[in-house]
């Protein structure tokens, strides 16, 4: 996704995540809660404290935070080339000195990008390789720097240039994340059923065209006792790997104190097979915060009717 994570669950120990859960084979396919030990409560509430200040700090201060972002420019097939400068002509405009009026341009080659420097004497650094600055690149969706600016090689199924200000006055007025209260009755270890007809999907997204994905699978668990069911997908776009999983949901807290569009969830394999789903690690899609962001919108096979009460929650819709 767009917004980047902090600590990733799999840094716990496995001693802490592998307990609890229904066993591979159960009659029961319906997770229900795992019970955890007092020390190993702790040791997982630390990693989420850690996780969320992680998260709040990088929207902060990340020169790439999507809280800076503000222009984005569509790639379009009558225009190959869009070029990045100070000069009002210029497909995306960074009007600041630091960028020369026809500073770089840049076009698709394949599932990736060309960039090119333009002006004499401009450059742009190249973040996919290392943070080198050159005059020439092919890269993948990633970072380029240019002047002062962040400028973000997007392709999703919807490519285009997003434009990043590192020092946008949005970071100073924004209000910080909020967070529902940590819920280990919202904390499963469970088995991925698989899809047989293994579905190619249309996820909506919120800037551009559907985004084609495969169903792998469905993760079966209780909320309060009552079954759920969510889908996960593999979205089939660059940058995906083959093993990245995402759930795309909606609940009953959706615009009543989560985020209206939903929330995503990105399960974790643990080595025996089984998959740790953790509500506390729910997050917000980058569009929460910015208008310039293509995120996928959940389908509705995963709307739930029950109320995912962790994870991250939403200013100005409901109280968590």
């Amino acid at each position: 996704m767009s917004r980047a994570r902090g600590i990733p669950i799999v840094a716990v120990a496995c001693a802490v995540l592998c307990l609890g859960g229904a066993p591979v084979g159960a009659k029961s396919r319906a997770a229900r809660p795992v019970t955890l030990p007092p020390a190993a409560r702790d040791s997982l509430t630390a990693v989420y404290l850690a996780d969320r200040n992680d998260t709040e700090t990088s929207m902060r201060t990340s020169p790439q935070s999507s809280l800076g972002a503000f222009a984005r420019v569509d790639f379009r097939p009558d225009v190959p080339w869009l070029v990045i400068g100070s000069e009002p002509t210029a497909a995306l405009v960074l009007d600041d000195g630091s960028v020369r009026p026809q500073h770089v341009r840049v076009k698709l080659d394949g599932h990736g990008f060309r960039v090119e420097a333009l002006d004499p004497g401009a450059s742009f650094v190249a973040h996919a390789l290392g943070g080198r600055d050159t005059t020439a690149a092919t890269l993948p969706p990633s970072w380029i720097g240019v002047g002062r600016y962040r400028v973000r090689l997007s392709y999703q199924n919807a490519p285009a240039l997003i434009a990043v200000d590192p020092d946008l006055p949005a970071r100073a007025a924004w209000k910080g994340n909020r967070w529902w209260p940590v819920d280990f009755g919202l904390r499963y270890v469970a088995e991925l059923v698989p899809d047989e007809a293994r579905d190619t999907l249309k996820i909506e997204s919120t800037h551009g065209p559907p985004r084609p994905s495969l169903r792998v699978g469905w993760f079966e668990f209780e909320v309060k006792g009552k079954p759920q069911r969510l889908a996960a997908v593999r979205l089939l776009e660059p940058g995906v790997g083959e093993n990245d999983l995402s759930i795309f949901f909606r609940d009953a807290t959706s615009g009543k104190g989560s985020y209206g569009m939903g929330r995503y969830v990105d399960p974790e394999r643990l080595p025996d097979g089984r998959w740790v789903l953790d509500f506390n690690l729910a997050y917000n899609p980058a569009c929460a915060v910015s208008p310039y962001y293509n995120c996928p919108v959940p389908p509705a096979e995963n709307a739930l009717k029950a109320a995912i009460q962790a994870g991250e929650a939403f200013e100005g819709e409901g109280k968590p």
